[in-house]
């Protein structure tokens, strides 16, 4: 974590001396002036400055994250074994067909905020039991408690 935190500083310095080369170089360019009523490119600018931005907070969410981990993880030490590093992620169901249903009726919601209104509806509905029913699958049949 140390390294890509250390990373994602220097990126967000660079992006920050980037976005103000950008914006010395527009101001210098007379031509590009005179034909831009004497305006500068500010979204270029603010994109930039936005990546800078974007990376710092990612540089700091992963030193808040390694300091309050307490610890070098496996991945930055030089004599860890690829198992040292290996960790239950959690526990996702094999053969469910719920975060199917899930996706689908999500792709459902999002047609219809860009088609009509009611496909939306019926796809809220749906979510709301694929919710429901992803939740509640191992209290009921072959995989039950």
């Amino acid at each position: 974590m140390r390294a890509n935190k250390i990373l994602f500083w220097i990126l967000a310095v660079f992006l920050l001396l980037a976005d103000g080369l950008y914006i010395f170089w527009m101001l210098s360019d007379e031509q590009f002036l005179a034909s831009n009523h004497g305006s500068i490119d500010w979204v270029g600018a603010v994109a930039i400055g936005l990546s800078a931005l974007l990376s710092a907070f990612i540089a700091f969410y992963i030193g808040i994250s390694e300091r309050s981990q307490g610890g070098v993880l496996p991945e930055d030490r030089l004599d860890a074994n690829i198992d040292d590093g290996e960790a239950e992620q959690g526990f996702f169901s094999p053969w469910s067909w719920w975060p199917v249903m899930l996706g689908v009726s999500a792709a459902l919601v999002f047609l219809g905020i860009a088609v009509g209104f009611w496909i939306s509806m019926i796809g809220l509905a749906i979510v709301v039991i694929s919710l429901v029913g992803w939740q509640y699958e191992y209290y009921r049949g072959y995989h039950s408690h």
